[in-house]
């Protein structure tokens, strides 16, 4: 299929384009079906959802330079997430990203319950924010892939390169973490 960008004018004259016909719609499908829990994913690894919608743009136009390729998995979104923990755990490596930095208040409060008091919510949510920031990157993407996305062992698996085997060790280990540091866990279950 041909299409023209542009109008010709007096001075330029129109630049064809040619793109396969089914390409762009599915790249466009994909992200406009999967932008959201893209973002909302990469916005809990990050802790900022500014970096993370930075994460989700990076990860977007190299996926797009090769979605010949990815267009053709059976779930091309599980490709997607898998590629933004990857770029994640690149990013921490650098030294300028090192930092969490917690959510606003505002984005922290449009999950908050009517019938709680909305500052023990807060604190609850900023308590869990540091145990997880505490988290080694794999744990904490296990976590979050688990719990936040609601993704099967396998599917994280399939996401983070790894067996289902070291999924279930991940989370074991990272929710032991998390027991051992949750002043409100009583003693016997530690």
């Amino acid at each position: 299929m041909s299409t023209t960008l542009g109008e010709a004018g007096s001075d330029s004259a129109a630049i064809p384009c040619v793109r396969p016909a089914g390409e762009a719609a599915a790249i466009d499908d994909v992200v406009r079906v999967h932008l959201p829990g893209l973002l909302r994913y990469a916005t809990v690894l990050t802790g900022d959802a500014h970096t993370a919608a930075d994460l989700v743009q990076e990860v977007l136009l190299r996926a797009h330079m090769r979605w010949t390729r990815i267009g053709m998995l059976a779930r091309p979104d599980l490709y997607l997430r898998r590629m933004v923990t990857n770029e994640h755990l690149s990013w921490r490596r650098r030294w300028h990203v090192r930092n969490i930095r917690p959510v606003t208040d505002e984005t922290l409060a449009v999950h908050l319950d009517p019938e709680r008091d909305h500052a023990q919510h807060v604190v609850e949510d900023d308590a869990m924010w540091r145990q997880l920031a505490e988290l080694p990157p794999r744990q904490r993407a296990v976590l979050v892939l688990r719990y936040y996305e609601g993704l099967s062992d396998p599917e994280i698996a399939s996401v983070l390169g790894t067996s289902a085997a070291t999924v279930r060790s991940h989370a074991s280990r990272a929710l032991a973490t998390l027991r051992h540091t949750d002043p409100t866990t009583p003693l016997e279950q530690r």
